[in-house]
């Protein structure tokens, strides 16, 4: 990592604005793209999460008497400090976690977007006035903070995860602790140096780090002080989550897994919906929780769409995420490679094709060729399954009302695409689709502006837009007697 900032480069949990080393227990980073070691970092446990903890809740009064106008200005300096160091937290991100650098150039913008769109919120957290029952009395609504808030986030998006869950919280006037994959806890500390260079009081947000996820998760979920949870990651690791946090009725945002369908009607622009689909798809070497995970594409156009996005793939480039022109990186461990491998062979088994590709590999054990997989059906566990790699398996369907019940055929619902020129038939199809979120003629849906979550067993709450914030706040009814004297 040559050149880059060394503050940024943190190697421990940062606890109530310390950083918290623990001799003769460090765990190594490596870098997908080649194996090599980056570096250690001091492995933190239940000890160290519960010091989070105490750390939030002696810091909670002051940072929740601050002013909406005075967290907004902290959190504002907070966003321009990351996109001073865009580059380095880019190149940081990419050597952890593998992503193209120019996707993790994205991602430090769009965490920092979050940031700066709930500097900007935290201005606008209003309450109502209602109407008495009686003359004598007035009804007063305001919202307040829920206090603090734990997290735990993904290595997909080391970055943008943590800001989206962030941001609100702080600019609620809550305190913030979070438990960050151990696969890429170098993000997450270089955005706890920059906070605390934003001057972010100490104990209000606080980073731990450290390879014992169970009880590092069973302090930041059952501790009774800790008011709400947030998780992104798997369905099967959420419901765990959720059950204990159940012992302490906490409040939650969980952003889970999903099985997105991608659906192309015979009357879509195809070219556009091409490019839609090796944005959607293989992003991050296809390791997204929205990416595309069924492609559904009408018999009219399924040979012609099968044939021409398996011509756009050979134009991508596979390798070590720093080097120029790379279009996809390295997954993030070879266990993932596997993974993905034995859903492929699964299909073949069963009478899927693997459609022919020739992009030259690198070497290394995380590399994986983007394809095309056709003939798939969908009781198939390449269409049942999260895929998580760069995958495209493709359905053939014949009707509208079909490929509805096809693609809501899933236990999840997240985000769905559909790419169709038919005004109507966008309507009829959205409102239809079990999703929370539905991309219409287009693969790139996430921005801050915009609520993002799902339903079914995708998770609940919001993250993201003027309903991210709701979720970390409060309502408090107030009824003023003695009005009339």
């Amino acid at each position: 990592m040559k050149n880059l900032n060394a503050d940024l480069l943190r190697q421990s949990s940062y606890i109530n604005g310390q950083w918290h080393a623990n001799p003769g227990q460090e765990f190594e980073i490596t870098n997908p793209a080649n194996g090599a070691v980056i570096c250690e970092v001091a492995d933190a446990g239940a000890e160290d999460a519960k010091l989070a903890v105490d750390a939030a809740a002696a810091a909670l009064p002051a940072w929740r008497a601050k002013t909406a106008k005075q967290r907004s200005s902290v959190l504002r300096r907070w966003y321009e400090l990351i996109m001073q160091n865009q580059e380095d937290l880019a190149v940081l991100l990419t050597t952890e976690q593998g992503k193209p650098l120019v996707e993790a150039r994205g991602e430090i913008a769009y965490g920092a977007n979050y940031v700066e769109w709930f500097a900007e919120e935290a201005k606008r957290i209003y309450g109502d006035t209602i109407p008495g029952a009686s003359s004598n009395s007035r009804i007063i609504v305001i919202k307040q903070g829920v206090g603090i808030v734990s997290a735990i986030t993904p290595w997909n998006f080391p970055n943008a995860m943590l800001a989206r869950k962030a941001a609100p919280a702080l600019a609620a006037g809550c305190t913030f602790i979070v438990k960050a994959a151990a696969e890429t806890p170098l993000s997450a500390l270089a955005l706890a140096e920059l906070a605390e260079q934003a001057g972010i009081p100490a104990g209000v947000f606080n980073v731990v780090v450290g390879k014992s996820s169970s009880d590092i998760g069973k302090v930041l979920t059952q501790d009774p002080r800790i008011a709400k949870f947030s998780f992104t990651g798997s369905t099967q690791v959420g419901r765990l989550l959720l059950k204990q946090c159940a012992s302490t009725v906490k409040k939650t945002s969980m952003e889970l897994g999903g099985n997105a369908p991608f659906i192309v009607f015979d009357d879509a622009d195809l070219d556009a919906a091409v490019q839609g689909a090796i944005a959607s798809k293989f992003r991050n070497a296809g390791q997204t929780c929205v990416c595309t995970n069924r492609i559904y594409a009408q018999s009219g156009i399924y040979t012609e769409f099968a044939n021409k996005l398996n011509d756009a793939l050979q134009t991508l480039s596979i390798g070590n995420g720093q080097d120029d022109g790379v279009s996809i990186g390295p997954m993030i461990n070879e266990e993932a490679v596997k993974s993905v491998q034995a859903l492929i062979d699964d299909a073949v088994q069963q009478g899927a094709q693997v459609r022919e590709s020739k992009q030259a590999m690198p070497d290394g054990a995380c590399y994986m060729r983007p394809m095309v997989v056709t003939g798939v059906d969908s009781a198939m566990k390449l269409a049942q399954e999260e895929i998580f790699g760069p995958v495209a398996p493709m359905i053939e369907f014949t009707s509208e009302e079909q490929v509805i019940e096809l693609a809501n055929d899933t236990e999840v619902g997240l985000a769905s695409y559909v790419y169709t020129r038919d005004i109507g038939r966008v309507w009829r199809v959205a409102e239809a689709l079990e999703y929370g979120m539905v991309g219409i003629n287009e693969g790139i849906i996430s921005n801050e502006m915009a609520p993002f979550g799902g339903v079914k067993q995708s998770g609940n709450g919001r993250e993201g837009s003027k309903y991210g914030l709701e979720d970390y706040l409060e309502i408090k009814y107030l009824c003023m007697g003695g009005i009339d004297k």
